[in-house]
């Protein structure tokens, strides 16, 4: 093991640690402010709940992902100079524009948002959420932009051995990250969506005193006396409802640029397409395994060209060919990696939409069967089984964007900029193997503090649940569960 090993493994463990706050940032951020929005528009108390809620859970995790991001500019001087000194004409533009412009507008809003409740006029406090939401995007978008570059190349020339841009607009508009960049939004958003739908199945469960074991607790008594049982459910069916049109909506825009990506990846980088299937030759027809000894014949070329006829190019070819355009090398990426993390993102992220879809249908409104005034289409309740469901599935999308973001990294091996840069020539060549090694150990010690800090805070949170507004004082709507009538009526406030 040298030097270039361990900076890779370095890169790679911080950069996969900082993309973990990344999605559920961008995807969090619009959901609190959807929710805000449905209190500004409709008046009602459990909106502006759900909004402090989890406008908190979106705080925590955007203060992380601004902590272990700053790591990653680091270390581009530090272990990467030859690649910073071959890229940093071209990505200095849109890496600016992303912190003078995305961060600041993000930072800015969000701070807005965090200290004026109750300063601010509603519709400007509204604005500024959706501002920081926004924000969010246009960050992602430049740096997947920028991202996109090292894998298809545009608007640059070489020039005494570094690339200098000579087309932003090119850069910016690479059809690479006309199609990357909202994959990989929209698959923030069923991330986010995943994470709603664990914490409000778990505060369902907890309302009925149920654990997600299935045994009963005596929990949901104990949360807030002071409310209706039927009003804190109803309030957490809200917001499961919420996540999962937004997981749905956002699984078909995941699924129809995926498969873009994939014609894509057949144009520019066929090794990484071969490598996905661990096909070796070129094959007409080229079939695609679901796992290996499952074959559905022809669907990789369909998946590729939109043609089951469709020739693809195999591993071994792909090598001959390099060999003789770049000269000598080994330009096989780590099959077993890709080949599994392609099924994986695909898999899990099937099964999370697939999740979405089905609690839609469970949770539909149905026609009631009772006559007289009180007939028409009712809202059915959460089953506790799905409520449960949805606990357990959280590290479903997580590890299909995680497994995403590696099939797309290490798949792009050993090249770090496409045709032009290797990994090898990459590294600081001051760089000893004992300075690595001591700022990996640091680093992994270090984002396990944080990781462990972010674990507590959420649970923490998310165990405590928000405060209620108080409980109608008409005795129509009380239930057996408000039973401190003379309790102080209590603000949905959150505390920064």
């Amino acid at each position: 093991m040298d030097a270039l090993d361990l900076a890779r493994w370095q890169f790679g463990v911080t950069t996969v640690y900082h993309f973990l706050f990344v999605p559920l940032t961008i995807g969090l951020g619009v959901f609190v402010a959807g929710l805000q929005t449905a209190w500004h528009r409709t008046g009602k108390d459990h909106y502006l709940t759900l909004t402090k809620f989890f406008g908190k859970l979106f705080l925590i995790n955007f203060a992380m992902g601004v902590v272990t991001g700053i790591v990653q500019e680091f270390q581009f001087g530090m272990n990467w100079s030859e690649y910073s000194t071959f890229v940093g004409d071209v990505f200095g533009a849109p890496l600016a524009l992303e912190a003078l412009l995305a961060f600041f507008m993000e930072s800015t809003f969000l701070g807005l948002w965090i200290f004026g409740w109750d300063r601010l006029p509603k519709r400007l406090h509204l604005a500024a959420i959706w501002a920081a939401a926004i924000g969010s995007t246009i960050s992602a978008y430049f740096i997947l932009a920028a991202n996109a570059w090292m894998k298809h190349p545009v608007g640059y020339e070489v020039v005494n051995g570094r690339a200098r841009m000579t087309d932003l607009w090119a850069v910016l508009t690479n059809p690479t990250a006309l199609v990357q960049i909202p994959h990989v939004v929209a698959a923030a958003f069923v991330v986010a969506g995943g994470f709603v739908l664990a914490v409000s199945g778990y505060r369902i469960l907890r309302e009925r005193g149920v654990a997600v074991t299935g045994r009963r607790t005596s929990a949901g008594a104990a949360d807030d006396a002071t409310v209706p049982l039927r009003r804190r459910t109803d309030m957490w069916r809200t917001s499961l409802r919420g996540a999962l049109v937004m997981t749905a909506l956002a699984g078909v825009v995941v699924a129809g640029t995926g498969d873009l990506s994939g014609q894509l990846l057949h144009e520019q980088q066929p090794m990484k397409l071969a490598a996905a299937e661990g096909l070796a030759h070129d094959t007409a027809g080229a079939g695609f395994s679901i796992v290996p000894g499952v074959e559905v014949p022809g669907l990789l070329s369909l998946l590729a060209a939109h043609d089951p006829g469709a020739t693809v190019q195999g591993v071994e070819d792909i090598q001959q060919r390099y060999e003789q355009q770049f000269g000598p090398a080994d330009y096989v990426p780590n099959l077993p990696m890709i080949f599994w993390s392609f099924r994986v993102m695909i898999g899990f992220g099937m099964v999370t939409v697939g999740l979405s879809v089905l609690g839609l249908w469970l949770t539909r409104k149905r026609r009631s069967k009772q006559h007289g005034p009180g007939r028409g289409r009712t809202a059915a309740p959460v089953p506790s089984w799905f409520a449960r469901a949805c606990v357990l599935a959280l590290p479903l999308p997580v590890a299909a964007i995680i497994a995403g973001w590696l099939l797309s990294e290490i798949g792009r091996q050993p090249w770090t900029v496409q045709g032009e840069l290797l990994t090898a020539a990459s590294v600081s060549p001051g760089v000893g193997l004992t300075e690595v090694a001591i700022s990996l150990a640091l680093f992994t010690v270090l984002y396990g503090v944080l990781a462990v800090a972010e674990a507590v805070l959420l649970v923490r949170h998310v165990k405590a649940g928000p405060e209620m507004p108080p409980a109608p004082r008409d005795p129509a709507v009380a239930s057996d569960s408000d039973t401190d009538s003379g309790a102080a009526p209590l603000a949905p406030t959150l505390m920064y």
